[in-house]
Order: C-alpha cells, then structure tokens, then sequence
C-alpha cells in the first residue's frame, strides 16, 4: 500500500467524520437520543446509524462501481425526498412520545429490571441503523462520484469506501455523545426533558418539510416524475 494511497485512506476517514455530523444525519438520530436517558444507549445509537450507513454505501456503492454506472438524477434525487419523509416521521413520532413519558416515568427508572426495557434497547438500535440505511441510499450516488474521482480498482474503491463509513460511526457516535448528555441530565427533570425532546421533535419536522419541499418545488422533483 503507498503513501498516496494511505493519504486517500486518511482523507476519507476525515470526510467520513464531516459526513456523520450533516445536519440532518444529526437530526435524524437526535430524535433517538432525546428519548434515551442513559448515555451508553444515546453512544450506541450513533454506533448503529453509522453501521447502517456504511452497510449501505458499501453495497450500493460497489454494485454501481462494478457496473461502472451512476443513480438516474430523478431517483437520487427521490432517495434524497425519502430522508424528508423520514424526518417528518420522526419529528412527529418523538412529539406524540411525550405523551407517554408522565405514564412510563417509572417504567424508565426500573428498566433494568424490566423485561419490556430490553425491548426497547433493541428497537432503538434497529431503529437507528434503518435511519442509516435511508442515508446510505440517499448519499450512495455522492460517495461513488467521489470514489471514482479518488481510487482507480474497485478494491481501492471498496477499502475507501469502509474507511469512510468507518469515519462516520466514528463521528455520529462523538456527536450522539454529546447530545446524550444533555437527554442524560435532564433526564430527571421532566420539565426541561419535556421540552428538549419537543425542540427535537418540531426542528426534525420542519427540516424534513423544508427538505422536501426543496428538492420537490425549488429543485424540480416533482417535475422530473411529471415529465
């Protein structure tokens, strides 16, 4: 392995950490941190979103090097509009989940003796590797252009590929810290956690409208299906 190539490889962890911390790959998964109150899950989720992420990067991204090919403009572009429907889906889901939070009060602070806890452990997780998934559709088409522009064989492809994605777990997972700590706090104040996690909530909605609206309307979504 040469310098050059090492340097690519360093170069595309970097990038793989800026990638994690766009705004609504932070979005997306602080819906899920604000419903964690211990730290460990908040860390763990961001471990799963980039997971997912990488996993689907890595496949789509191979396939199309492989068939030397690009995503159509007009389904990217929808892969781009399914984040938008995700976000709204999670802005909403977190805002009706303040209605349970006064019933299950005590159901969280006994979740290590209760069996639904690990449950709800293991649906985050999932939950965060699905909203990976999307993303990883979503950006597939981006990372492939890059790729192509970076390393010549699809094995270079390949191995800059898992180093980016492994860039992005590293950076979700640092950032999904970082707002976990705040859910994590204010965990037991249930008045400043109500309020948190509905400031998460209605900023998840509006940007997933805004973002569809952007690339439906101002971005000429809707007139590509159309035409």
């Amino acid at each position: 392995m040469d310098v050059s190539f090492v340097s690519i490889l360093a170069l595309g962890f970097v990038l793989g950490i800026k990638h994690a911390i766009e705004p609504d790959h932070v979005i997306a998964v602080s819906t899920i941190a604000s419903q964690s109150k211990k730290l460990f899950r908040s860390s763990l989720a961001g471990v799963f979103w980039g997971i997912g992420h990488t996993a689907t990067l890595f496949i789509v991204g191979i396939i199309l090097l492989i068939m030397k090919g690009q995503i159509p403009e007009k389904w990217a572009m929808s892969l781009e509009f399914l984040v938008g429907i995700m976000l709204v889906y999670l802005g909403i889901s977190t805002i009706t989940s303040l209605k349970k939070i006064h019933v299950h009060q005590h159901e969280h602070e006994s979740e290590t003796i209760n069996p639904h806890g690990t449950q709800q452990k293991n649906f985050s997780y999932i939950k965060s590797m699905i909203i990976g998934l999307v993303h990883g559709l979503a950006g597939s088409g981006a990372i492939v252009v890059l790729t192509m522009s970076t390393v010549k064989s699809v094995f270079e492809s390949a191995f800059y590929i898992l180093i980016f994605g492994f860039g992005t777990v590293i950076g979700m997972l640092f950032f999904t810290t970082i707002l976990g700590i705040s859910f994590t706090f204010s965990a037991k104040r249930l008045r400043l956690n109500k309020t948190l996690t509905q400031i998460t909530g209605v900023v998840s909605t509006v940007s997933g409208i805004y973002y569809m609206y952007n690339l439906g309307i101002a971005e000429g979504l809707f007139k590509l299906w159309l035409q």
